[in-house]
């Protein structure tokens, strides 16, 4: 495996001294309370508070602007110390907020991935050990009987769709304005297969930035009645259609173009499928195309992130495969990719990295 700079420096050789070691073991045995401390100083407005002070509060000034129990503050303040999101003036015993804090209530990614955990996986992580032995998503059966999240998306709870959707768009839509003039500046694209598409955001902003093209979305059929719902009464609407398919069905073939299809795209999409399953729907899509065609994956291939943060936060989704999406999927690195690619009889033209919050694009065409 070659791993960017940032990761082979971070990922093969220890980095910690024995204390800090220590102290990291101790942080990740009671993480659970050191995830719902630091949400909750950001849900009632604590961190807010102590950000925008410039003298710091003192203990019962935040509960009096919190408006909670002096013995709640003090709880959430010296757990929040331990965390390392505040800091406390001996003398004035005023607290501040640190600059992890800061980056807790400040970073956009930091806000989308603590929605999604919380009220996504939180509960469902507790069958961890049960998918990881039985291939299974059982985490799921907290929200529904359905076999993979997907089936069930138009059925979870709103907060809980919202925080999904949230996570889902928050990554994708970051490049997306990279990604359209990849496939319609570097090539002539006038039609296109969007697998998975979901609500149907991606095939909006393809009909908005090319007047000629035109999109047909391949998904579950409760995603294509969300989609068109979604996409009703907006410009360009009339040039996306939708085709009803379920990819883990091998018997399942991508539609058939007279005039041979100039793009398929599959954005954050192949991430939802075990490696054979891969095969199989990038095999369908070999059948579909042309020479010509350019098939378009777009993956956050956690070994050629700039940053290790990246890097971590990926490789920590995958657990949200296992445990309540699907049971046997993940967040892939290159060489994975890259040999399903291969099995399937199609070859690697060029990788594009970098784009939004840490976005590749491999471009694949057919070898027949």
């Amino acid at each position: 495996m070659k791993l960017s700079p940032a990761l082979e420096k971070r990922y093969t050789g220890e980095h910690f001294t024995a204390p800090d070691a220590q102290r990291l073991a101790e942080f990740i045995a009671w993480g659970p309370v050191v995830f719902q401390v630091s949400r909750l100083m950001m849900k009632f407005g604590i961190l807010d508070m102590l950000r925008d002070a410039e003298e710091g509060l003192t203990r019962e000034e935040v509960a009096k602007k919190a408006q909670l129990s002096d013995y709640a503050v003090k709880c959430l303040l010296e757990a929040s110390l331990s965390i390392g999101t505040v800091l406390i003036n001996p003398e004035t015993e005023k607290y501040a907020i640190s600059k992890t804090g800061w980056f807790l209530l400040t970073d956009p990614a930091t806000q989308v991935n603590i929605d999604f955990n919380h009220n996504v996986n939180y509960q469902g992580w507790f069958y961890l050990e049960e998918s990881l032995r039985n291939g299974k998503p059982e985490g799921l059966k907290h929200f529904g009987p359905w076999p993979t999240i997907y089936e069930g998306l138009s059925s979870l709870p709103e907060q809980v769709q919202r925080s999904w959707f949230g996570f889902d768009h928050f990554y994708s839509d970051s490049a997306f304005p990279e990604a359209l003039e990849i496939i319609f500046r570097e090539h002539q694209t006038r039609s296109l297969y969007d697998v998975g598409g979901n609500t149907g955001e991606w095939a909006l902003q393809c009909v908005t930035f090319d007047k000629d093209v035109e999109v047909t979305i391949l998904d579950l059929p409760q995603q294509i009645r969300m989609m068109q719902q979604n996409i009703a009464d907006k410009p360009g609407a009339e040039r996306i259609k939708g085709y009803s398919i379920n990819l883990l069905d091998e018997t399942m073939s991508f539609p058939t173009c007279k005039d041979g299809i100039d793009a398929i795209w599959m954005s954050q999409f192949l991430d939802c499928f075990s490696m054979p399953q891969i095969v199989s729907i990038l095999r369908r899509a070999k059948a579909a195309m042309t020479a010509n065609t350019r098939l378009y994956i777009m993956e956050t291939l956690w070994d050629r992130q700039r940053y290790e943060p990246a890097a971590f936060c990926l490789t920590m989704t995958s657990l949200y495969f296992t445990a309540l999406a699907n049971g046997n999927s993940k967040m892939y690195n290159t060489t994975d990719l890259q040999q399903c690619i291969t099995e399937a009889g199609l070859g690697i033209e060029k990788i594009y990295d970098g784009l939004g919050q840490g976005h590749c694009i491999i471009e694949v065409k057919n070898k027949k």
